[in-house]
Order: structure tokens, then sequence, then C-alpha cells
């Protein structure tokens, strides 16, 4: 976890503009030249904003008795390391899907009726100060929150993506499988 890391340098990516949870998107590069040079960089696609760092090692960050330690531990550690790494990785899954949720009742317009809005927004929000409430809960506690709240969420999503049109799930207009009957050609997906 990032508390055990050796910061090695830092630099602020700035200038992002404002956007909606899971919207900025940012390439982080990583390389290591032949002088052993480590080469981060940072760009926001929507602004094209770059920032870049060198890291040398003329300092003596590290000696090779400090990697042999650190390496150690982290061997010793790993079991440990992996079940705070699928608990983070749970409550983070829980907090995306209560996001995702709340903006999809955000933005569904008149296809909800204002009690399902209600009802998913309040579940949203209950499950929030849960997730506040309860930091360190374990692996499963929020595997449970999260069924909880999907058993309150799914018919109301259901509705939203599927039936509050009358088409199929999912459904964009085309024609999956089955006879082409635009008179256009035929498109195949090959994997």
């Amino acid at each position: 976890m990032t508390k055990d890391n050796n910061t090695l340098g830092k630099f602020d990516l700035t200038g992002i503009p404002p956007a909606p949870r899971g919207v900025p998107q940012i390439d982080v590069e990583f390389n290591i030249d032949a002088n052993g040079l480590l080469h981060v960089s940072a760009k926001d696609k929507s602004t094209g904003n770059t920032k870049k760092i060198t890291i040398t090692n003329d300092r003596g960050r590290l000696s090779k008795e400090d990697i042999d330690r650190m390496v150690s531990e982290a061997e010793k550690y790993k079991d440990e390391d992996e079940k705070q790494k699928q608990r983070v990785s749970s409550r983070n899954q829980l907090e995306n899907y209560i996001f995702s949720v709340k903006q999809a009742t955000n933005d569904s317009g008149d296809k909800l009726t204002s009690q399902e809005k209600e009802t998913v927004t309040t579940a949203c929000e209950d499950s929030l100060k849960w997730l506040d409430q309860n930091s360190l809960a374990e692996k499963e506690e929020y595997e449970d929150k999260m069924k909880e709240l999907q058993r309150v969420c799914s018919p109301v999503m259901t509705k939203l993506h599927g039936g509050g049109q009358g088409g199929p799930s999912g459904s964009t207009g085309g024609q999956h499988g089955g006879q082409n009957t635009s008179g256009g050609p035929t498109v195949e997906e090959v994997d």
C-alpha cells in the first residue's frame, strides 16, 4: 500500500477542469532508460496538460541493504498486502457503484418516477454515509453492503436502461445476429 512506499519525487498535474467522477482521463507513463534513470510523465487528455519528472539515484537514495530489506519485507507481508488490496478493491467497487447509480438517476429525466428517484437517491446517500463511518470495514462487509444496495437499485436501473422505452436492454437500434433487414452491409464481429 502507499504508506509503505519510498517517495522518490513528486509533481502536481494542475489545470484539470472540474468534471464528474470518472470523466477526467490521465495518461501516466513510467520509463527506465539504459542509465537507470526513471522518467515519469502525466498528461491530461482533455487539456493536453503534461508534467514530467526524472528520478536519478545521485543522492544515494537506497543502499543495497535497504533494497534487500524492503524486498524481504515485501515477501513477508505479501498475503497481508493481498488481503488489504482486496478489501480496498471491494470498497472502491461499492463507491463507484454508488456514484454511477446516482449519476444515472440524475440523468434519467422523466424515465423514472419521483418515488423511484427518491428510493435510489436515499439508498445511495445511506450507503455513502455507511462508507464514511466504516472506512476500516472488511471485504465481506463491503460486498454485503453492495448486495443490499443492488437489491434496492437494480429494479429501478433495469427499468431505466431496459424497460423504460419498451426496447430491449442495451438496444441501440441496430441488430445483433439474425437477418440484416436494412439492405446495408452485413457486419460480423470477430475476436
